[in-house]
């Protein structure tokens, strides 16, 4: 089942970027015998995406919480150590290299966004240290080696799904993709622009603008959009882009549909957008108003402990902790190689469904359609 790192990725990734060493947030203690198992969170903490890592952080709080009140795993307390990669390559490499330096860490949940994750994970594969991320979907993520794994799907089956939503469910056929100029953004608007025209029906892309991650006024590529048909907006980008293009583009075209993907998936999209992402859709991994048992309790408890409901993204990474403790215990050692083939073989039912590793890492989950009405979210009929 082993793969092989992809030697040119990896060298590429490290080129240049900061051997220096960075300041851990969080507790740390020695792996000796009878002491806390660590678990590392690395993700954006401060900056544009903090509520990201934040949320990664609280969920993995979360599920280590309810461990350690049964016990924790192998007779030892769990401690989440958190990383700020404040979602830079150069932070990241940092913190990549103090976790595999200190060897102390039974496995990481992170990093964030692709291009990051891919920056760290060469380190953490040849150190033979676990790590799964609850977001990366970049196809190449996973394939630099066997100790990576994603939870999350990838790029292009998110992209098949949000495709679907405008032609078949919104009956959209001039497509418009707005997208942020980055690695995931061009490879994603890439992915739409090759699905919709394999989709037929009479659906095209009538116009493509890329904007700078961060900007605030979108006004330029939006007039373009519309000037060239658009009957829909697939937006590539986060809750951050989602939000202020819909309040612009609606003051020209009321009528303008939009359809996000699942990072936008957040409670922040609708406090920034407010009557203006009412209809917006998206298609998610994990619904929080889910009439589902566990997923109910999940939640309220997080609901009850940080003052909002859990996002798709933030549910994977709880999912993604109890998978490697479930490893741990079922293999009773924390030894890196043993935990990482039992993830291969494991079936895991967690509040984001059924997970199974494939042979690169990956996993396959349904999607749920939502959209936003009367300022919630709802499953789409």
């Amino acid at each position: 089942m082993k793969r092989k790192i992809a030697i040119f990725l990896v060298t590429t990734m490290l080129t240049g970027l900061s051997m220096g060493c960075s300041k851990e947030q969080g507790n740390a203690s020695s792996q000796a015998k009878g002491d806390s198992i660590q678990i590392a969170v690395a993700a954006p903490m401060t900056g544009d995406n903090s509520e990201y890592g934040i949320g990664f952080y609280n969920a993995a709080m979360q599920k280590a919480k309810e461990w350690n009140d049964n016990g924790g795993v192998l007779g030892r307390q769990i401690e989440i150590v958190r990383y700020d990669d404040k979602n830079t390559a150069e932070e990241a490499t940092t913190i990549a290299q103090k976790i595999v330096s200190d060897k102390k860490v039974a496995g990481v949940i992170g990093h964030f966004s692709s291009g990051v994750c891919m920056t760290a994970a060469p380190l953490y594969q040849e150190n033979k240290i676990i790590e799964i991320s609850p977001s990366a979907s970049h196809p190449e993520y996973s394939l630099i080696g066997d100790y990576i794994f994603r939870n999350n799907t990838v790029i292009s089956k998110e992209a098949a799904a949000s495709v679907d939503i405008a032609v078949n469910d919104l009956g959209k056929k001039n497509i418009g993709i707005i997208s942020i100029m980055t690695d995931w953004g061009t490879n994603t608007s890439k992915i739409i622009k090759e699905l919709v025209e394999k989709e037929g029906n009479g659906a095209k892309v009538v116009a493509h603008e890329e904007i700078m991650e961060g900007s605030d006024d979108y006004s330029l590529a939006i007039t373009k959009l519309n000037e060239a048909g658009a009957d829909v907006v697939i937006c590539c980008g986060m809750y951050n882009l989602v939000a202020p293009v819909a309040k612009q583009y609606k003051q020209i075209n009321p009528d303008i549909a939009i359809v996000g993907f699942s990072n936008a998936y957040s409670q922040q999209l609708i406090d920034l957008g407010g009557s203006a992402v009412e209809g917006v859709c998206f298609p998610v991994i994990f619904f929080s108003e889910s009439d589902d048992e566990n997923v109910m309790k999940f939640v309220d408890e997080y609901t009850k402990a940080y003052g909002a409901a859990p996002s798709a993204l933030t549910a994977q990474a709880y999912d993604s902790v109890g998978l490697l403790l479930t490893a741990i215990k079922e293999c009773d050692t924390t030894d890196s190689e043993k935990v990482k083939d039992k993830l291969y073989e494991m079936d895991y039912k967690g509040v984001t469904g059924d997970t199974k590793f494939d042979a690169n890492g990956d996993v396959d989950k349904d999607f749920i359609k939502v959209t936003i009405k009367d300022g919630k979210f709802i499953k789409m009929n």
